[in-house]
């Protein structure tokens, strides 16, 4: 990985220990976001940890320190959700992101996903920004979230490459 970052999979790591790391940590890895910190930690249950570990990944500096991570799934139909991705602010820019997905991408058309999706707010810039870098299609969402809770749904066929 680039600057000399590593990629381990939250099968590797203690679920609960690392689950509450990354929360005693939301403000710097989500800040910039337009969530609100309940929205975040909604973002966070435990089953991404858990049980659903296998998908998820941490980005690791030399050091050990975490720069980044992903939380994401594989419906039995065959969908890959991107539940959420965070780079630490002074990590932001070097591809981070973009590594992190493109691991979740493998992984998930390694076991038969065909489309790998993400939904973010319509004022989310980032999340915009990184779907269009992959060549995902956005499409609004309008309620999605609820009344008055418009998304966008990202889209991009698999695999990636």
């Amino acid at each position: 990985m680039s600057d000399g970052l590593r990629l381990v999979g939250f099968e590797e790591l203690s679920a609960g220990a690392l689950r509450g790391r990354l929360l005693a940590r939301r403000a710097e890895f989500w800040a910039g976001s337009p969530l609100a910190d309940d929205d975040v930690l909604a973002l966070h249950d435990p089953v991404f940890f858990h049980q659903l570990g296998g998908f998820g990944a941490l980005a690791l500096t030399p050091d050990d320190e975490d720069a980044g991570y992903l939380l994401g799934v594989v419906s039995a139909d065959r969908l890959a959700v991107v539940q959420a991705v965070a780079v630490r602010p002074d990590r932001r820019g070097a591809g981070v992101a973009t590594q992190l997905l493109e691991r979740f991408a493998g992984l998930a058309a390694g076991v038969g996903a065909r489309v790998v999706q993400a939904v973010a707010r319509p004022d989310d810039a980032a999340a915009a920004a990184l779907a269009a870098r992959l060549g995902a299609h956005a499409a609004p969402s309008p309620g999605h979230a609820g009344p008055g809770a418009d998304r966008v749904v990202f889209t991009r066929g698999l695999p990636l490459r």
